[in-house]
């Protein structure tokens, strides 16, 4: 395809690299002079040096008023007047396909705003961030949390804690144990070594555990895997009451009963605002570096520490700060990717990246779309969780999973089937409008698209 990218900041950037290497026909737009000599140093995509919001920029990129061979545009710049006026004039000029990031929470309240200006995806990453944060505080032991089923079911990664039930356990004896559980394990890392495991694997003191369960059996769950833990969330620091901590602290307002919230925020006006806003959070005005204030806050007997001010290298301090004063668990929010990097290497147990998370769901609409949407990428292993919805002519209706021809390391984890959610056996037969979520290595998951989705020829009479 053609693909037109508004921005080359590192959202835009990681957008047009990954397509590029797609073999899609990539012309990104960027007026900033330093960006856009990054790109044309790095990038083989066309430049155009301008606004993406002025006819005559989007003109040389081929979107006028004679018609257009751009298949898609992507706006992804950091201001929302440039990323809708973008998508706006190239709707109008005939590109069928266009992508909006939306800076303001409000135009992704509801769907109206993208459906009125003509644009098919708008996409506003603090929600998502913030919902994956309070799935992280509530399992207090997961690593990583996506949700599936509409929150109904869910993939965590764990780590097997010394003295936990599964340790040295075969997945048969597993299942034998525990019936009560219903668990399915699609990856398990021992040191350097990955694999998808079988019934006769043993789990080891140390592994780390990808399990996907129901949302109702998690704190089970948890307990196979660390049972020295209390398990209910209790107390929460947030510090910054920016976008992201206020759509983490109305989450834990609204899915967490009884936990305790204390928002800190240095600007009084913010402060005020916030509290007249969040009825059942505590609001702070006062330093969250401030290691006194955090200490006669009660940071101590603190469940999780969330930092999510607008400095990368303040958050990865200030959830240090937090872990070392005796926060359970600590989490830091940035923007920058090689910020990842530090993790593991730093006493912080999660670091997110919410630009990370809106570029990924970007590359993956574009390459999977329609019924199929990106859950999870997994960096670390190389793989994807992906929902897919079956239709009457997919290829898979009809036939149990024992019969498909699904390439090795291919899961089908979870099966959602009107208002019932379950994990399938070999014998489950595949029926239409099943929404199935699918776990494989990135280069497996278009193979295994295909044999699920791929429609059936009619016959003709």
């Amino acid at each position: 395809m053609r693909i037109v990218v508004v921005g080359a900041g590192e959202v835009g950037y990681a957008v047009a690299k990954n397509l590029s290497e797609d073999r899609h026909d990539i012309i990104l737009i960027e007026e900033d002079e330093s960006r856009a000599d990054k790109v044309e140093n790095e990038l083989d995509v066309m430049l155009i040096r301008g606004n993406g919001a002025r006819p005559p920029v989007l003109e040389r990129a081929g979107i006028g008023p004679d018609g257009t061979e751009v298949d898609m545009l992507i706006a992804c710049t950091n201001r929302d007047e440039v990323n809708i006026l973008a998508c706006w004039i190239a709707r109008k000029m005939g590109v069928k396909q266009v992508i909006s990031r939306a800076v303001g929470l409000e135009y992704t309240d509801t769907k109206a705003w993208a459906h009125d200006l003509g644009i098919n995806l708008m996409i506003s990453p603090e929600r998502s961030v913030a919902r994956r944060i309070e799935s992280l505080l509530e399992i207090r032991t997961a690593l990583e949390a996506t949700e599936i089923a509409g929150g109904r079911a869910g993939m965590y990664l764990f780590e097997i804690a010394p003295g936990a039930r599964a340790a040295g356990v075969a997945l048969r004896d597993l299942r034998r144990m525990f019936p009560q559980i219903t668990v399915l394990l699609i990856y398990v890392q021992h040191g350097d070594e990955g694999f998808i495991p079988k019934a006769d694997n043993v789990l080891r003191e140390g592994d780390l555990v990808y399990a996907l369960c129901y949302r109702e059996q998690i704190h089970l769950v948890e307990e196979l895997f660390n049972p020295q833990i209390e398990h209910r969330l209790k107390r929460v620091f947030i510090i910054g009451g920016g976008k992201v901590g206020y759509q983490v602290a109305l989450q834990l307002q609204q899915r967490v009963r009884g936990v305790k919230t204390l928002l800190f925020e240095q600007d009084r006006a913010k402060a005020e605002r916030l509290a007249a806003e969040l009825r059942d959070t505590t609001i702070i005005w006062g330093d969250g570096a401030d290691e006194d204030l955090l200490i006669q806050e009660g940071i101590e007997n603190t469940d999780g520490i969330v930092a999510t001010t607008g400095e990368d290298e303040v958050n990865l301090m200030l959830a240090t700060q937090g872990k070392i004063l005796g926060a359970d668990k600590s989490i830091a929010v940035v923007k920058r990717h090689n910020y990842l990097k530090l993790a593991g290497k730093i006493p912080v147990d999660v670091i997110l990246n919410r630009n990370q998370t809106l570029s990924e769901v970007i590359i993956r609409n574009v390459r999977y779309p329609g019924s199929s949407r990106l859950l999870k990428f997994v960096e670390q292993i190389g793989a994807e969780i992906m929902e897919v919805k079956l239709t009457q002519k997919s290829n898979s209706v009809g036939y149990n999973l024992l019969d498909l021809p699904l390439p090795p390391g291919v899961i089908l984890g979870l099966v959602t089937r009107g208002h019932d959610v379950f994990i399938p056996s070999a014998g489950t037969t595949l029926q239409p409008h099943d929404s199935l979520a699918i776990f494989a290595a990135e280069e497996r998951m278009p193979e295994a698209l295909e044999i699920l989705l791929g429609e059936r020829e009619e016959k003709e009479p």
